[in-house]
């Protein structure tokens, strides 16, 4: 199981390296089928750890601006995912992780754009705090306003807000008992994964077209969905 969490992290540290976002989408499918005791606490770890190792490397070309706006708003939104996560029980968790992975996607297939102004800055703030705190997966409502920015601005920009927001969402889990000891330590011990799917990362940028990457990465993350949905449902 560590072996396929690892491999899974790879993958989506990877896609994060080259588009910004991934981690969460990739591997909580994944989890919450092999383990869903780890969710979404082990996952938090990862979208903590992955920016900071990005930012090492990339942090030239962040939106402080509309950090300023989006971040005070994902406190909200983690508030109401708290609750959500001490209420919901493991099915209605798999059918979140499953609806939201399939939404990412769907979103993403559609060249969707949306202005970047106070208002829906704010709007994705709450709405990916309640999504990245309940199911690890926040990425999708940001990366839907910065997606026709610069490369280097969405990366750049979107590993701060998961950075921040993950840590928001730990503190909180942590506080209220429903972080356990399991969920951080294998957290710790796949580390190791996400550094080399961000040196991979690294290598590819500028080699290989994102958008075909993208797309092999979204049929991956809409099967894996699927899976989860059925056996959720089932």
């Amino acid at each position: 199981m560590v072996a396929l969490l690892a491999t899974t992290l790879v993958v989506g540290a990877t896609v994060q390296g080259l588009i910004g976002l991934g981690v969460g989408m990739v591997s909580a499918p994944v989890v919450t089928l092999l383990e869903p005791s780890l969710m979404p606490g082990m996952l938090l770890c990862m979208g903590l750890a992955t920016p900071l190792v990005t930012l090492l490397h990339e942090h030239h070309d962040i939106d402080w601006r509309g950090l300023s706006w989006a971040l005070p708003m994902r406190v909200i939104g983690t508030a109401v995912g708290l609750y959500l996560v001490a209420t919901v029980s493991e099915r209605s968790l798999g059918l979140g992780v499953a609806i939201m992975v399939l939404l990412g996607v769907l979103v993403t297939l559609r060249s969707v754009r949306l202005p970047v102004n106070r208002l829906t800055l704010s709007v994705v703030g709450v709405v990916s705090g309640v999504t990245g705190t309940t199911t690890s997966i926040s990425g999708p409502p940001i990366a839907v306003l910065y997606q026709h920015h610069a490369a280097s601005r969405i990366r750049c920009t979107l590993a701060v807000y998961f950075a921040v927001g993950a840590s928001l969402s730990l503190i909180g889990l942590a506080a209220t008992g429903q972080l356990t000891a399991a969920e951080v330590g294998i957290g710790a011990l796949l580390l190791p994964a996400l550094v080399v799917g961000v040196l991979i990362a690294r290598v590819l940028r500028g080699r290989l077209p994102s958008d075909s990457i993208r797309g092999g990465v979204l049929v991956v993350c809409a099967a894996s969905a699927l899976l989860l949905l059925v056996r959720s449902v089932a």
